[in-house]
């Protein structure tokens, strides 16, 4: 790997740890297009409990891994909303990063080999 390649590489990650692990605690807890559209057709609480109506929300199920350590944008067991947002952002930039590297070393590896 060539020198500038090495520092674009580690310069792009370090954007992307900041980006997940301070800017994510920036993001709205607002509902998204998908959220919204569910919504479309009940009415809801004060709770966020729906109180009647139609929508596709209503049809809605727990997740499968709705136990797992990284569960609804944070690290199970952290108390600090702020903290267990930004370590799973990082967390999960970290994986991803590690499993993008992990398939571009066999690609590099496999060609090096057919070569």
């Amino acid at each position: 790997m060539t020198r500038k390649l090495g520092w674009f590489l580690a310069g792009g990650l370090l954007v992307a740890l900041l980006l997940a692990g301070v800017v994510s605690n920036f993001a709205s807890g607002s509902p998204d297009g998908l959220d919204a559209t569910a919504r479309e057709g009940c009415t809801f609480g004060a709770d966020g409990e729906i109180t009647g109506g139609t929508c596709m929300l209503q049809r809605e199920e727990g997740h499968q891994m709705a136990d797992s350590p990284l569960a609804d944008y944070g690290i199970k067991g952290i108390d600090n909303p702020y903290l267990s947002t930004g370590l799973a952002g990082v967390a999960g930039v970290l994986i991803t990063f590690g499993l993008g590297a992990g398939g571009f070393w066999l690609v590099r590896r496999r060609e090096q080999k057919a070569a």
